[in-house]
């Protein structure tokens, strides 16, 4: 039995340190405080559920989703009104990458363990050592103090978040009742439909928002226009087990009963990071499949979401959103191997396949877009290494055929699809830069790369000391460097891969090129005890790509071997540099596919005078 005065103690104890927490996570104060009131709207609605667990934490990643998406259509918020303390705090946490953020906020003004933090966030804990010292040094520096003492850095925030007026419990307990009377009315709906026949009536799976002020007025004081219909699904529109089977090489596939995806923890798909790519998302459905097959054989799965959107504007987003989870996938050790753009099915599409080491198992995620609808479907094979595109390519063509038909939707698919290789879709804080959804295995490493966050570069641990490269000086720009680490791998210090981007004029960037390579070339006469092999050697137009590996004798037993890459696309170059441990190595072939990896990612680069 829920109790109102249980929840309403709750209310009263934690939603200031919410709201401190949501504030320094977003920088803006009026975003943060309508998301904690709306996580408290669902709290009371899944109080049953919230009551069971730590409320406060069950609570907190509902009130930094819902702001992160309120903050995250306009830029860092900034308030002239504000104390110049808590600006320049708010800026400084700005710098921070989000997961840095996140695990900093956790560990200042959250109680709990840090493998409670680490879980929360969805990293193994010596990510989160790493993620948490990275971010108390760099807010440090920022601010000009030292470590120790960051904690109070908080304490202006905390005044100021303690001059917000929250509504009353009541308000928020009748908001969330509201809510779940809809959820139950829905959920009626959709029983009624499945049995008469044998579909699904979704309406607003994620609940309404209810405000919870006396009135809702546009932007511009006026009443809310008319909304147009909102898009309706039902299980008709959703795959069958006839079209996996006509598709797909393997036979004998069988399907779960559609649902909304409002239990759990949202992920429906792998690699999704929030429960609907489109938070206002008036229908969704998901369908997942698996195939009968033999001891021996690979195993074979396939989900399918469908998301109708309220806007035109909103199913792009969407679209965009879905792509993006794939894009720069975080789960695991998952690797990015190939994009593909479709053409003739629905109004955008694509297709990539991923591989998830850890399995091994091979994921082909194809995504499309008709009109305001978004549907996504996952397949995955465990232990194959090359999944069947066109087979892949056909079943979303029949997703998006299921849809297309609705009042809502807009292009169908036509005829045989079109599909190109494409450059990967840019991701990350520095889009031009490498990510870790780039990044292959290395030999006996079961543990995931984790890069540090992207800074301006002062100097290249990249280069060799044969190079000695510098991408800093008169005409550099965008000179940025970071690392990848595998954290808890007991690897020594010494292994990474760094790489150090940055642009020049087009003519600067192919003489910059021609001087690292001459003195690779003649580095063994200047350095004794120096090897350079030229692995790979290659220039067409505006790129140039050049591969070396390097030995250099620390003494009469002892050496250190290690990979090096130059690429060029214009005037943007990037430097690759991988240390190696001595069981632990990356073949020739696969560091040559990731230096091509950030030649195409050269391409997003900003070059002054292009």
């Amino acid at each position: 039995m829920r109790s109102p005065d249980e929840f309403d103690a709750f209310y009263r104890d934690a939603r200031e340190r919410l709201l401190l927490q949501t504030y320094a996570l977003t920088g803006d104060l009026p975003a943060a405080r309508s998301a904690v009131r709306d996580a408290f709207v669902i709290a009371w609605h899944h109080w049953d559920k919230a009551r069971r667990e730590d409320p406060e934490a069950w609570t907190r990643p509902h009130a930094w989703a819902h702001a992160q998406r309120r903050h995250s259509a306009r830029p860092w918020h900034k308030d002239k009104s504000e104390d110049p303390e808590v600006r320049a705090t708010l800026e400084a946490l700005a710098t921070l990458s989000i997961d840095e953020r996140r695990i900093l906020l956790l560990t200042l003004l959250a109680s709990g363990t840090p493998d409670e933090f680490a879980r929360e966030i969805g990293v193994i804990r010596p990510v989160a050592d790493t993620l948490l010292a990275s971010a108390t040094a760099r807010l440090a520096k920022a601010r000009d103090v030292a470590p120790s003492e960051v904690g109070r850095l908080m304490d202006p925030l905390a005044r100021a978040v303690s001059e917000v007026r929250f509504p009353r419990s009541t308000i928020v307990r009748r908001s969330g009742l509201t809510r779940r009377r809809l959820h139950t009315a829905a959920g009626v709906l959709v029983t009624v439909a499945a049995l008469v026949i044998g579909g699904v009536v979704v309406s607003n799976p994620d609940g309404v928002r209810p405000g919870l002020d006396r009135s809702e007025t546009s932007a511009s004081g006026g009443a809310r226009p008319e909304e147009p219909p909102a898009p309706r699904l039902d299980a008709a529109n959703l795959l069958t087990t006839g079209d996996l089977d006509a598709t797909l090489p393997t036979r004998g596939w069988r399907g779960s009963l559609p649902n909304t995806n409002t239990d759990g923890d949202g992920s429906a798909l792998p690699c999704q990071r929030q429960r609907y790519a489109d938070p206002q998302s008036s229908s969704y459905l998901v369908k997942s499949f698996r195939a009968t097959t033999k001891p021996g054989r690979p195993r074979r799965t396939a989900i399918q979401t469908v998301e109708g959107s309220d806007r035109d504007q909103a199913a792009q987003r969407a679209y965009s959103t879905t792509l993006q989870w794939f894009a720069g996938c975080t789960e695991g050790r998952t690797q990015l191997i190939s994009t593909r753009r479709i053409g003739r099915v629905g109004d955008q599409a694509m297709l990539l396949v991923l591989r998830e080491w850890n399995g091994p198992v091979t994921l082909t995620a194809s995504i499309a877009r008709t009109g305001r609808f978004t549907t996504a479907v996952v397949t995955t094979a465990t232990g194959v290494d090359s999944p069947d595109v066109r087979g892949n390519v056909a079943l979303l063509g029949r997703a998006v055929q299921r849809v297309c038909d609705l009042p809502e939707a807009g292009a169908c698919a036509k005829g045989r699809a079109e599909v190109r290789t494409v450059s990967p879709v840019p991701v990350g804080e520095v889009p031009w830069m490498l990510s870790e959804v780039d990044l292959p295995p290395v030999d006996d490493v079961r543990q995931p790369w984790v890069g540090t966050a992207p800074r301006q570069t002062r100097q290249n641990f990249a280069a060799t000391r044969c190079d000695q490269a510098s991408f800093r000086g008169k005409g550099w720009s965008n000179s940025t460097t970071r690392a990848f680490l595998i954290p808890g791998a007991r690897l020594p210090a010494s292994f990474g891969l760094t790489q150090t981007v940055g642009a020049l004029p087009p003519e600067r960037a192919r003489a910059f090129v021609a001087d690292v390579r001459e003195k690779m070339r003649t580095c063994p006469e200047r350095f004794l005890g120096t090897e350079v092999d030229l692995v790979l050697n290659r220039s067409k137009g505006p790129v140039d790509l050049s591969v070396w590996h390097v030995t250099v004798e620390i003494t009469d037993t002892t050496s250190v071997r290690y990979l090096m890459a130059l690429a060029r696309r214009g005037g943007a170059l990037s430097q690759i540099g991988f240390v190696p441990a001595p069981q632990v190595q990356m073949g020739d072939g696969t560091f040559i596919a990731l230096a091509e990896r950030s030649l195409k990612r050269l391409a997003q680069l900003p070059v002054r005078g292009s």
